[in-house]
């Protein structure tokens, strides 16, 4: 499974819809898919908390983790990477597994600081559940270190979304081709 991970605005759903594409697999949007069992998510937080919401997000992607299909994409949830260890029994394994498979990329707007801020924010701002600009630039400015950090293949996503698919496409078929 192909799984995409980054900070909000990244891109990850719209590179992985348009990468699952290209590669005639099946596309999962984690946000989607917890919002078709358990309801919008924004209303889901409001009644449970974000510890609660992170558990049943761990419970979903692992339900998603078990479909066969190797080569499907997933879009995990911008925050997934950022968890507090203890938040669902499996979830240390689960980020480990993830944060080191070869078939896991990190979008970033941009590998330096500042300009994925600024970009980030400017994307974010204009969702409709935006949070204030100063929350979005701590939010990034948290999870950049993050992100940035993991041992995955970093993709920079400032720029048109086919240069993005076709650069995640060669990176695939190199690591096909090594095999």
């Amino acid at each position: 499974m192909i799984r995409l991970v980054g900070p909000g605005g990244a891109g990850e759903t719209t590179v992985g819809a348009a990468l699952a594409e290209r590669l005639a697999a099946p596309f999962f949007d984690l946000d989607a898919e917890f919002t078709a069992r358990h309801g919008d998510i924004s209303a889901y937080l409001a009644t449970h908390g974000y510890d609660a919401y992170a558990e049943r997000n761990v419970s979903v992607y692992s339900a998603l983790a078990g479909v066969p299909e190797r080569s499907a994409v997933i879009a995990l949830s911008s925050g997934f990477m950022t968890y507090r260890h203890d938040v669902h029994p499996g979830y240390v394994r689960c980020r480990e597994d993830i944060a080191s498979s070869e078939l896991t990329f990190v979008l970033l707007p941009s590998l330096d600081l500042e300009t994925c801020v600024a970009e980030t924010v400017r994307r974010q701002l204009r969702r409709p559940f935006a949070r204030t600009t100063e929350r979005e630039e701590h939010v990034i400015r948290d999870r950049f270190v993050i992100y940035s950090g993991l041992p995955a293949r970093k993709v920079e996503t400032m720029r048109p979304v086919d240069a993005v698919v076709a650069d995640l496409l060669s990176i695939l078929l190199l690591k096909r081709s090594d095999r």
